[in-house]
Formats: C-alpha cells, structure tokens, sequence
C-alpha cells in the first residue's frame, strides 16, 4: 500500500494531480467525462477584476510536442465568479479549489484576492504574476523581484488563506525572484508558467498567432521546467507546485523529485480530457515500480 496524499500549507490532498488554470476552466466540462472528485484539487480559470473577452483570434497554434496559445485570460470577471461559477461548482466537485487570481495592478491584485478569501471553496490562493501573453501587468510583475514582492506583501495583507504566487520562466535567475516572493510572506510558489514562443504560416510569411507571440507549453517545456522547479524549491523554504510539461505519473514523480510537492498539468488536459484520471490510476503502480512508499519521501531528493 502507497500512501499518495500530500499537503500544502495544512491542507492535504487526496493526491498531488492538479489540472492547471487556463486548461480545465471551472471544472464543469471535465466533469462530463469522469468524476473529477478524484483529483487532488483543480486551479480554475485566471480571474481577473472586470470580464475580459481575451485577445483576437487566431489564439492557438500546435508545435512539436506542444502549443502556443494568446487566450488573454479570457474570463468572466471576480464577481461573475463568485456569484455563478462557484455555487455552481458545489454540484459537481466537493473538494476546495485553488483560485488563480491575475491583475494589471496592485490594487487589481488585492481587489480580486480580497473578495475570494472569503469563499470557503477556495483552498488557497494562486497569485499570476506571470502571464506572458497580455499587455501591461501579468509578466511585467513577475520578471522583477521587487515587483513581485510588493505584488505577493499587498496580497499577504488583505488575506487569511494560503497565497501561492506563480512565477515566469521568462526571467535570466529565478532564485531572487522566489526569494522576494517568500520574503514578502507567500506561502508557497508554483512554476512555471508558459514559456513565450511563436510560429510563423511560411504560405503567407506572417505569424500564426494574431498577438504575434504567445505563451508555449506541451511536453518540450518540461525539462526547462524541471531545472526552474528545482532550482527554486533548492532556493526557498516553502512549498512548490510543480508545473510545465506533465503529461504522465513518471512526469509526476520526476517534479516531486525536484522539489514540488504538488503537480499541475496543463497542457495535456487540451490533448486528453482523461490525462489528470489516468496519472491517478496509474501513480500508485509508478510508484511500486520504483519502491517509493510514501510520495512525501522523495520530495526535493534528487
């Protein structure tokens, strides 16, 4: 018998699966094909202050072994959020959440994490200061340790809940940047957030993406995102939700190996809505292979 549950600041999941925000919306179109209460938790859709419609079309764009997407954080808004989608959550999932909270401001930022810290579905906060594909704010706070210092010590103020803040890979040193961001009291990071690629349509010589650049994730970013996830968590005395390029239990133990106590999957959800249930069927056989006993043993081991 293998023990899989994990916790992050006091809270303990069933497992360390967790679909990433942008990639399983509010949880209600999963639900369709399976039981998404086998989960560990999920992060739902990037919140923002006001409804954003996102950027224009054409938004997505496939690689090898990956994608490129310029959504814009596209979401109905903090307060359509409140009032709708998470009553309406309590039908279909019975677990907390993580709510992904994103902004162009400071005040934005504590607006938005102010009201959702007092929903009781909310299990932690997941602060993005590191979208890569919208203009004035998201990346613009998490490429600079003292922004996102003064991001993640306005947001410690006006909240009781766990605050996680989700850092950029698009930075030349990730340590001081998770250093400031446990400085200013994070209880946790989680990383990495899309790389920023582009691809270009050679029958008409100009970009695929109608934002020219956007944000690249699948499975060719996982080992940059395992190098970040290490040398992160090495860096930092709190938790790490490990993220980038999970497509499979051995992708979730590699992560755990690293430093992660938690896994987020992206990407894979958009190839396989089944991805999140099979690495949860599969993790406990994964783990008898290798002898691990208790996931918690080989966090940050490697």
């Amino acid at each position: 018998m293998v023990n899989t549950k994990v916790t992050l600041s006091g809270w303990t999941l069933d497992n360390p699966v967790i679909p990433a925000s942008g990639t399983f919306n509010f949880g209600k179109e999963f639900a369709d094909f399976y039981d998404i209460n086998i989960l560990g938790t999920f992060s739902f859709k990037g919140t923002t202050k006001e409804p954003r419609f996102g950027n224009p079309c054409p938004r997505i764009a496939e690689t090898p072994m990956g994608m490129i997407n310029s959504v814009g954080l596209q979401n109905p808004g903090i307060d359509h959020v409140i009032a709708h989608e998470l009553p309406e959550m309590k039908k279909y999932f019975n677990k907390k959440v993580i709510a992904n909270i994103s902004g162009f401001s400071i005040d934005e930022y504590v607006h938005c994490c102010k009201l959702i810290d007092k929903e009781e579905q909310v299990g932690l906060i997941e602060v993005n200061v590191s979208c890569p594909n919208v203009h004035n704010g998201g990346m613009a706070f998490g490429t600079d340790p003292e922004n996102v210092y003064a991001v993640t010590k306005a947001v410690k103020e006006v909240t009781t809940k766990p605050v996680y803040i989700k850092l950029s890979p698009n930075v030349t040193d990730i340590v001081p940047i998770a250093k400031a961001a446990e400085a200013a009291g994070a209880d946790g990071i989680s990383l990495i957030n899309t790389l920023l690629g582009m691809r270009i349509d050679i029958k008409t010589g100009k970009p695929v993406i109608a934002n020219t650049m956007g944000g690249f994730s699948g499975p060719a970013v996982f080992p940059v995102a395992l190098r970040l996830v290490y040398q992160a968590s090495h860096a930092v005395n709190i938790p790490v939700i490990g993220i980038g390029g999970v497509s499979s239990a051995e992708d979730v133990i590699e992560m755990m190996y690293a430093g992660a106590t938690a896994v987020q999957v992206g990407a894979a959800n958009l190839v396989n809505p089944y991805v999140c249930k099979e690495i949860i069927e599969e993790l406990p056989r994964v783990m008898e292979k290798y002898g691990i006993k208790d996931l918690n043993d080989i966090i940050g081991k490697a």
